[in-house]
C-alpha cells in the first residue's frame, strides 16, 4: 500500500475518533456551560458595584451627566440578578436556576446588593462640599486680590521713609509675598489640590499677622512667632502721612483672617457626605464577601460534577490511547526507510557529499532515494568546481591588489616632494590640489591594504609575529599615534590600560586598536565626544575595550558588522567613507589570537567593542619574540 493512501486511512480513523469524543463532551458540557456563564454574571456584580461607587460619587460632585449611567449600572445589575432567579437566558446564554445551598447564597448577594444600592443612591443625593468651608474659599479668593493691592501701595509708600525704616520696608515687602502666597494654596484647596496647603496657609497667616502688627505697632506677645522664624520687637511708629494704606490694611486682614482660621480648621468635603461614602463602602464589601462565597461554592459544585464524570472521560482516554498506539506503529513502520535518508542529509548538512543511499522499493520513498542519490553527486561536482573558482578569485585578487600598490607608492612621495617646494614655490590651489592627490592614494593604499590583509586571513597567509610584550606598550602606542587627530577635532581620547606581560603580536594589536579608535573618532561629535581605552583582568584572559559616546549601532545591524564589506551605513552619501573590511581584519587577527572580538550598542547611545586576549599562552611563551605563520 502507498504511504499516501495510508496517510489517508491513518487520518480517517483519527477524524472518526475525534467525532465521538466531541460529541460525548460536548453533551457533557453544555450542563456545565450555563452554570460556568451564571458564576461569570455573578462576579461581573462587583466589578459594576465599583462602577456604581465611581459614578454615585461624580454625580454627588455635580456631574449630572453621569446620573444616566449610574441608573443604567444599578438596572444591569437588578436584571442580572432577576434574570438568575428565574433561570432565564441573560446576554444570549442559557442559565440554570440555584438550587439548594447556591439558592440560600444567592439570597445573600440580593439583601447586600439591595443594601449597597440603597447607601450609594444616598451618596448621589448627598452634598460633597462643606458650605462653610466653601464660603470661606469664596470669600478669600474674592478679597485676595485687594490684599495683594493694598500690600503692593504699602510697599510704594513706605518707599520715601528714610533708612531708619528699612525694617518697616522689608516687612511691608514679606506682607505682599504672603498675600501672594495665601491666595495661591486658597485656589489649590478650591480646586481639591490641597496637599499641604492648609498647614502652609496656617504658616503664612501667622507670619502676616506678626508684620502687620509690628507695622502698627501693636505687641506681638501672644503669639507663636518662634514657629516662625521671628522675635517680638517694638517698630518705630510709622508717620501718618505715610500709613493711610496699612490703616486700609488692618480689617480688610481681620476679615480675611477669620474665615483662613475656617480652612484651617475643616475640609471642603461635608462630614454628612464622608459619612454616606464609608457607609457606601462598608456595604460594598459586604456585597463582595457575599458575591465570593457564593462563587465559591457554586464552584465546588461544579467541581463536584466534574468529578462525577472523569468516568466517562477516562473510557474516552483508554479508546484514544489504543487508537494512538495503532497509528504510531503504522506510521513507524512506514516511515523507517526515511531514517536512512535523514542520517544521509545530516552528512551532506556537515559537508560530506557522494554518499549513496541503497534502498530498493518502488513507491515514494524510492523515488525520492533516486533523486537524493543524483542530488548528491551533482552537488559534489559542483563543490569541487566552486572550490577551484574560490582559490583561483583569491589568488587573482590578492595578486591584483599587490600590483595595485606598487604604483601609489612613487604617487604619495612625489606628492609629498611637490608639498615640500623642493622643485619650486607652489600657490595655495596647487598646494590644494596636490593635497587632493596624496590624500585620495593614501585613502586608496588603506583600502588595498585592507583588501590584501583580508585576502590573506581568508587563504591563511596573514602572519602573525607573537612574542610575550607589556599590552599597555602596545595599546598605548596606538592611542598616542591619534592623539593629535582627537585633539583637532575636540575629541577627549583617555587610556586606562595596567602593565602585563602577555603573548601577542605588538603590530598586529596595535592595527585592531587603530580601527577601532578610528571607527569611533568618526562616530563621535566633535566637542563632545568621548573615547576611552579600558582593560578588564580575569584569571583565563585580559579584555580590552573601546567606548565612545556616539551615535552608536542599532541592533538589527551588529550581527553582521564583522563580516567582509559590511557597512552600517552603505548609502552613496554616507559621510565616512571606506572599505568595510577593518572589522573584518580585525575578527581575524583577534581569532588569530584564540580570542574574541563584540559589540555592545544601541542607537545615539554609544558602542562598545571588546577584544579578548588568553593569558594561558603568555606562560608558554618564551621571553624573546618567536613568529609564526
Amino acid at each position: 500500500m502507498k504511504i499516501v493512501t495510508k496517510t489517508y486511512l491513518l487520518i480517517s480513523i483519527l477524524v472518526v475518533v475525534a467525532a465521538i469524543n466531541l460529541v460525548l463532551l460536548y453533551q457533557e458540557g453544555l450542563n456545565q456551560n450555563a452554570e460556568s456563564h451564571a458564576i461569570i454574571e455573578i462576579s461581573d456584580i462587583k466589578v459594576r458595584a465599583e462602577s456604581v461607587s465611581g459614578f454615585a460619587i461624580s454625580v454627588a460632585n455635580g456631574n449630572i451627566e453621569d446620573k444616566e449611567n449610574l441608573e443604567n449600572e444599578v438596572d444591569e445589575v437588578d436584571f442580572v440578578i432577576k434574570k438568575i432567579l428565574s433561570g432565564d437566558d441573560v446576554h444570549g446564554h442559557a442559565i440554570v436556576v440555584p438550587s439548594g445551598v447556591i439558592s440560600e447564597q444567592l439570597k445573600y448577594v440580593v439583601t447586600s446588593w439591595d443594601n449597597y444600592k440603597s447607601k450609594a443612591l444616598n451618596v448621589k443625593e448627598t452634598s460633597v462640599f462643606d458650605k462653610e468651608a466653601t464660603d470661606a474659599v469664596n470669600y478669600v479668593l474674592q478679597k485676595n486680590q485687594d490684599l495683594v493691592l493694598l500690600t503692593d501701595q504699602l510697599i510704594d509708600e513706605l518707599e520715601p521713609l528714610d533708612r531708619n525704616y528699612n525694617k518697616h520696608k522689608k516687612i511691608s515687602e514679606e506682607l505682599a509675598e504672603n498675600a501672594r502666597i495665601i491666595g495661591q494654596q486658597t485656589l489649590l484647596i478650591s480646586i481639591g489640590e490641597d496637599g499641604d496647603s492648609q498647614e502652609i496657609l496656617k504658616e503664612k497667616k501667622l507670619e502676616f499677622e506678626i508684620g502687620l502688627r509690628k507695622l502698627l505697632g501693636i505687641p506681638t506677645w501672644g503669639l507663636d512667632v518662634n514657629s516662625v522664624g521671628e522675635v517680638h520687637e517694638d517698630l518705630e511708629i510709622i508717620p501718618r502721612e505715610n500709613a493711610s494704606t496699612l490703616r486700609e490694611l488692618e480689617p480688610l486682614w481681620e476679615s480675611i483672617q477669620i474665615r483662613i482660621q475656617i480652612l484651617e480648621e475643616r475640609a471642603l468635603l461635608s462630614p454628612e457626605f464622608n459619612i454616606a461614602k464609608n457607609e457606601m463602602i462598608d456595604e460594598k464589601l459586604v456585597l463582595f464577601d457575599d458575591v465570593n462565597q457564593l462563587v465559591e461554592k457554586w464552584n465546588e459544585k461544579l467541581v463536584s460534577e466534574n468529578n462525577s464524570g472523569e468516568g466517562v472521560v477516562q473510557a474516552l482516554l483508554a479508546v484514544n490511547i489504543a487508537v494512538f498506539v495503532i497509528v504510531v506503529i503504522v506510521v513507524r513502520q512506514s516511515m523507517s526507510p526515511l531514517e536512512s535518508i535523514t542520517r544521509a542529509i545530516s552528512k551532506v548538512k556537515e559537508g560530506v557529499y557522494g554518499d549513496k543511499i541503497n534502498y530498493s522499493g518502488s513507491d515514494e520513498v524510492g523515488q525520492l532515494v533516486s533523486n537524493f542519490n543524483i542530488m548528491s553527486d551533482t552537488i559534489k561536482e559542483k563543490e569541487e568546481e566552486a572550490r577551484k573558482t574560490d582559490i583561483a578569485k583569491d589568488e587573482f585578487l590578492a595578486m591584483i591588489t599587490h600590483e595595485l600598490k606598487t604604483p601609489l607608492v612613487p604617487i604619495q612621495g612625489y606628492a609629498d616632494i611637490l608639498l615640500s617646494e623642493h622643485l619650486g614655490k607652489l600657490t595655495a590651489k596647487q598646494k590644494e590640489r596636490i593635497s587632493i592627490i596624496k590624500n585620495s592614494s593614501e585613502t586608496l593604499l588603506s583600502i588595498i591594504s585592507d583588501l590584501l590583509d583580508a585576502q590573506k586571513l581568508e587563504l591563511g597567509q596573514l602572519r602573525m609575529k607573537k612574542e610575550v610584550r607589556n599590552i599597555n606598550e602596545t595599546v598605548c602606542s596606538s592611542v598616542n599615534a591619534l592623539l593629535t587627530e582627537a585633539e583637532r577635532n575636540n575629541v577627549q581620547l583617555t587610556s586606562y590600560i595596567k602593565d602585563m606581560n602577555i603573548s601577542h603580536d605588538p603590530e598586529r594589536i596595535k592595527q585592531v586598536i587603530t580601527n577601532l579608535i578610528k571607527n569611533s573618532l568618526t562616530a563621535v561629535a566633535p566637542g563632545s565626544g568621548k573615547i576611552e581605552v579600558t582593560m578588564e583582568d580575569t584569571p583565563t584572559e585580559i579584555k580590552i575595550n573601546v567606548k565612545d559616546n556616539g551615535i552608536g549601532i542599532p541592533a538589527d545591524k551588529q550581527k553582521d558588522l564583522f563580516k567582509k564589506f559590511y557597512q552600517v551605513d552603505a548609502t552613496l552619501t554616507r559621510e565616512t567613507g571606506g572599505s568595510g573590511l577593518g572589522l573584518a581584519i580585525c575578527k581575524g587577527i583577534i581569532d588569530n589570537h584564540g580570542g574574541q572580538i563584540s559589540v555592545t550598542s544601541s542607537a545615539n547611545q554609544g558602542a562598545t567593542f571588546s577584544l579578548t586576549l588568553p593569558k594561558e599562552e603568555s606562560s608558554k611563551q618564551p621571553k624573546s619574540p618567536i613568529g609564526t605563520a
